[in-house]
Order: structure tokens, then C-alpha cells, then sequence
């Protein structure tokens, strides 16, 4: 016959079993907030690309040397 500790701690170890599991779910099946564009960062990307096709840009080497990197 189990002791009353025993049996506590079979119902955490199921318990702790459970969270695991869900824990796995969830990380599986999480998605990155950071790769959705809110609708402000979606206009600004959309003129950026707009100013980068127009020219209207600095290439990364040409403001190094500008800011003196």
C-alpha cells in the first residue's frame, strides 16, 4: 500500500508530465510576433523598396565612409 507521499508525489510527477507535454506543444506551434508587420511597418517597407528602385538611397559602404567607419 502507498503512503500518502508516494501518491502526492505520482500526481505531481503526471502533473509535471502534462505541463511538459504542453510546453512542447506550444513551442511547436508558436509563432514569431516579431515576423508580422504591423500596418505602419508595411508602409515604410513598401517606400523603402520604392526609394531603393528609385535610386534614392546610400549604399551601406558609402555612409561607412561618410561616418568615418
Amino acid at each position: 500500500m502507498k503512503t500518502m507521499a508516494e501518491t502526492m508525489n505520482m500526481q505531481v510527477t503526471e502533473e509535471l508530465k502534462a505541463i511538459r507535454n504542453d510546453l512542447e506543444f506550444i513551442k511547436t506551434h508558436m509563432f514569431d510576433s516579431d515576423t508580422i508587420m504591423t500596418t505602419e511597418e508595411e508602409r515604410r517597407f513598401e517606400q523603402s523598396l520604392k526609394e531603393l528602385k528609385a535610386g534614392k538611397t546610400t549604399p551601406l559602404s558609402e555612409l561607412k565612409k561618410e561616418l568615418g567607419l
